[in-house]
């Protein structure tokens, strides 16, 4: 025991001998200073303060504030701004007013604008160049306004990209450092022109999916209205009977792998449109029209929501035997069969047993190469991946399921494609119609296929130009040798 004692005074009395050392080793830590105490306010306090920052709050109450991180410091918005060199201003554009009053205060102060827009265009200027004229004599910078409260409560910011504008590059860069700290990937936009597109930012709502939803939406809602007259309106029509409950299964199970099919084919469509394009123009340098650009931009999107439908008519598919109707259908028949007394034994078909299963085991076979374009298409699989095979699994691969999934759908029709019966008021069926598009896919690809297409087109890839001198071409031969 008294050897413990001992120990513990000595380190008691080595402890106070190192105190000064200590402080030289650890100073405090910086401090930074945030005007709001809102929900962003709040995050972002706490997220700098697990960072090993100093936070101070500016508040227009700051003795009946809501609860702020533990740790953390409020007082007034002058007192607060003289604390800290670099200030977080969490508060909305109309209450940017206060800070007018104590510009005296500002001078010199780098100011990071963190504010948002309900709308687009609401301010004939972005937020940061307003606050940058409202205090010409601090450093304005635009950035971090990504950042939802959601997310730095949470953590959820390593590697998450944020962007800077502003017109000092000192401000950005002590605002970048920061935000580097706090495991965030830091881009510069330059100057506070780029304020308003920063803004712009959170208000976007999918656009790269827009394009790929809205045809979906399209092509749904034609089919499902044309296969809903050819189908219940016909049969109340002409054959007087109701059939409306078909609607929500059968029906549907109809329209998605429709769509799917659609919607695959249009993921590659562009592509050879694009070798087309080469191949006639006989360059690669000239832009593809921009409603090209568009589309190919929106490949993966497209294919992602083709992959959806088709995993709805898997599910669909599925439960097609425990429907009331599927069942009551086969228990009439099976009773119709035994008061007949028809004992015959059925007559086993060979060739629809082909059809069958051929039918079957191709659509297990393109559903699975589906999950798998699906699959290598997010960043974490598909960066994993060198770009050989990416690009070995998104096109050849690709074309394969297209031709797969077609051959599908031309196993479904097999010989109902002459059947007068199936054209009901002269229309063809939906599987009919949605076998238009990929079929001219995969026509055209086989042709890009052909060996002297193919040859043309991969040196007009590798740089050749058509129309180009001739001391040109020999410089590219002897690069390619």
């Amino acid at each position: 025991m008294s050897i413990v004692r001992g120990t513990s005074e000595d380190m008691k009395q080595s402890c106070g001998s190192l105190h000064p050392l200590d402080k030289a080793a650890f100073p405090e830590p910086e401090p930074l200073c945030i005007f709001g105490t809102g929900d962003l306010g709040r995050s972002l306090g706490l997220r700098l303060l697990q960072s090993g920052y100093r936070v101070v709050y500016g508040s227009r109450r700051p003795h009946s504030c809501s609860p702020l991180p533990q740790g953390a410091e409020v007082m007034t918005h002058a007192q607060a701004a003289q604390s800290a060199n670099l200030i977080f201003i969490c508060v909305h554009r109309e209450h940017y007013d206060f800070m007018k009053t104590m510009e005296h205060h500002l001078i010199g102060k780098v100011l990071v604008d963190l504010s948002n827009n309900l709308k687009k265009d609401i301010y004939p200027e972005a937020n940061a160049v307003y606050l940058q004229r409202l205090l010409p004599e601090a450093s304005v910078v635009k950035g971090l306004n990504t950042l939802s409260a959601w997310a730095l409560q949470n953590g959820l910011l390593a590697g998450k990209q944020v962007y800077l504008c502003g017109e000092s590059g000192e401000a950005k860069y002590a605002v970048s450092q920061m935000a580097t700290k706090l495991g965030l990937t830091v881009l510069d936009k330059g100057s506070l022109s780029a304020a308003r597109e920063l803004e712009d930012f959170p208000l976007k709502l999918f656009p790269e999916w827009r394009l790929p939803l809205s045809i979906a939406v399209g092509i749904t809602a034609f089919f499902f209205f044309y296969l809903f007259i050819r189908d219940v309106i016909y049969a109340y029509v002409e054959e007087k009977t109701e059939i409306s409950y078909r609607i929500m299964v059968s029906l549907a199970n109809k329209v998605f792998p429709i769509v799917a099919l659609i919607m695959l084919s249009l993921c590659y469509l562009p592509g050879v449109i694009a070798a087309f394009f080469q191949l006639y123009r006989g360059t690669k340098y000239r832009r593809f029209p921009n409603w090209l650009d568009c589309w190919m931009l929106c490949r993966k999107q497209m294919g992602l929501v083709a992959l959806g439908y088709a995993f709805l008519h898997a599910i669909y598919t599925f439960i097609i035997p425990i429907r009331y109707a599927f069942r009551h259908k086969f228990i009439s028949e099976v009773v119709d069969e035994i008061k007949n007394n028809n004992i015959t034994p059925f007559y086993f078909d060979n060739t629809k047993a082909w059809g069958a299963d051929s039918f079957l085991s191709l659509g297990i076979l393109g559903f699975f190469l589906f999950i798998l374009l699906g699959l290598t298409s997010l960043p974490s699989v598909g960066g994993s991946l060198s770009w050989r095979e990416f690009s070995f699994i998104q096109s050849k691969l690709g074309h394969l399921t297209l031709f797969i999934c077609t051959a599908h759908g031309y196993i479904y029709g097999w010989n109902k494609f002459l059947l007068p019966s199936n054209y009901k008021w002269y229309t063809p069926p939906g599987y009919m119609l949605c076998l238009i598009v990929p079929s001219v896919v995969l026509v055209l690809k086989l042709l890009l296929l052909l060996p002297c297409v193919d040859r043309t087109l991969t040196r007009i890839r590798q740089g050749w130009e058509r129309s180009q001198p001739k001391e040109e071409m020999v410089e590219i031969k002897a690069t390619n040798l």
